[in-house]
């Protein structure tokens, strides 16, 4: 048994009607799953996802909702919100796990009874899939789960009061953690652990890792650190989860990172990746640090099998800036190009080009992969950007997609080898 609420239609619109309107709209959602979870008499549900712009204004409501699944013995719990503020996020309840508000890792570790033994939490114990989105969850809480429960997944989006993550010998079941844009956070400790899946996307934090033999699969989005001086702002670069990860790498199969904003440095010397077969690079290919960061990749990957690059390319805002279609040619020059095109892959069999525009500089960079890939087998060029910026970006959206599709076909189609399967989305 599922219950799923999501007012897809009041969803759409939310943003754009007046605040007593959307207040409205809150009420009516909050209702509705209020009076589903009363009239609800079967003994299970496997799922029980809310979803709608709800904030800590409706936490007697949530609470509730929270309980009743527990009771119920949900497996997968989803609470996916969103509040105008992260401060008026909705605050997960310690109480229904045994925990005080305000507790020390002391008192969860040396006295706070387990879950197995709290019979108010006894529903947890079928919990597998646990994800939250602006809802305001201590590391506390979140140990406590990961070390009572048989939780595979976790998924935290968007929680204020997130500060330190610290989990030792968790459950055997749990395989995947994925955290982004918890604002306050400052460390994540994983020791003794089976994860497999690892997921960050935020500011540079304190990552420790310790016996994890299973960890296969990394992303992580480092992002900059708002600042009004720019004497303050801190560079991003690929060497500190690199250095983090260190002791990892070599094992890894799958590895996403955004290096958009990342600054290279050519002294730096790439680490081997020696089992890496799936790559994502998130990149703004008009600058020419992205065709060395992907050349870096490249050599560090032998054995790299697919490769997917995601061109951030936002044409309006270059357009906005002065940079035109022959400007933005001299970023990346043919020396550069020619540098970078002598480090033949003898593995990588598919490539991605996904947010491809009519740009010149974007076509470099598959030239240059089809430069290096000697054994290549396939190559994809995907138009659509998967990064919504909402309505007013959809009619530009479309006409660039359209602009692309044929730039693809006219420019790259015939440089392709015949042995090469393209394919144009």
């Amino acid at each position: 048994m599922n219950l799923n609420f999501e007012d897809e239609k009041n969803s759409r619109d939310f943003m754009e009607v007046k605040p007593n309107i959307q207040h409205r709209k809150r009420r009516s959602f909050v209702s509705l799953v209020d009076r589903a979870v009363q009239q609800h008499t079967g003994p299970l549900i496997e799922r029980f996802r809310a979803c709608f712009f709800l904030d800590r204004r409706f936490a007697r409501s949530i609470d509730g909702w929270i309980e009743f699944a527990m009771k119920k013995r949900v497996q997968i719990l989803e609470l996916e919100f969103s509040a105008a503020n992260v401060k008026d996020n909705y605050t997960f309840p310690h109480e229904l796990l045994g925990l005080e508000t305000g507790s020390t890792r002391k008192d969860l570790h040396s006295g706070i009874p387990s879950l197995r033994s709290s019979g108010c939490s006894i529903g947890f114990k079928s919990l597998k899939f646990l994800n939250l989105r602006h809802v305001n969850v201590a590391g506390e809480v979140l140990e406590c789960l990961l070390m009572n429960c048989p939780v595979e997944r976790v998924s935290v989006v968007a929680a204020k009061n997130l500060v330190d993550l610290r989990v030792v010998s968790p459950s055997i079941a749990w395989k995947y953690l994925a955290i982004e844009n918890c604002p306050d956070l400052k460390t994540i400790e994983i020791c003794n652990a089976d994860i497999v899946s690892f997921t960050y996307i935020g500011v540079a934090i304190n990552l420790l890792l310790s016996n994890v033999p299973l960890l296969a699969e990394v992303s992580i989005t480092e992002l900059e650190i708002e600042s009004n001086n720019f004497f303050d702002s801190i560079t991003i670069s690929v060497e500190l989860p690199f250095t983090q990860l260190s002791c990892y790498l070599s094992q890894l199969k799958y590895l996403t990172m955004d290096i958009s904003e990342a600054v290279y440095n050519q002294d730096y010397v790439f680490p081997i990746l020696a089992n890496l077969k799936y790559l994502e690079l998130i990149c703004e290919p008009h600058y020419a640090s992205a065709l060395r960061y992907l050349t870096s990749f490249m050599k560090a990957s032998p054995y790299l099998q697919r490769l997917v690059l995601k061109m951030n390319i936002i044409t309006s805002w270059l357009e906005e800036m002065g940079i035109g279609k022959t400007g933005m040619e001299e970023i990346v020059t043919t020396e550069q190009m020619e540098a970078v095109a002598k480090c033949p892959h003898h593995e990588l069999k598919v490539i991605e080009i996904v947010g491809y525009r009519a740009r010149r500089f974007a076509a470099k960079h598959v030239i240059l992969l089809l430069k290096n890939a000697v054994a290549l087998e396939k190559l994809v060029i995907d138009p659509v950007r998967h990064r919504s910026r909402g309505p007013s970006m959809v009619k530009e959206d479309i006409d660039e997609e359209m602009k692309a599709r044929n730039h693809a076909m006219k420019h790259l189609k015939k440089i392709v080898p015949s042995t090469v399967n393209f394919v144009c989305l």
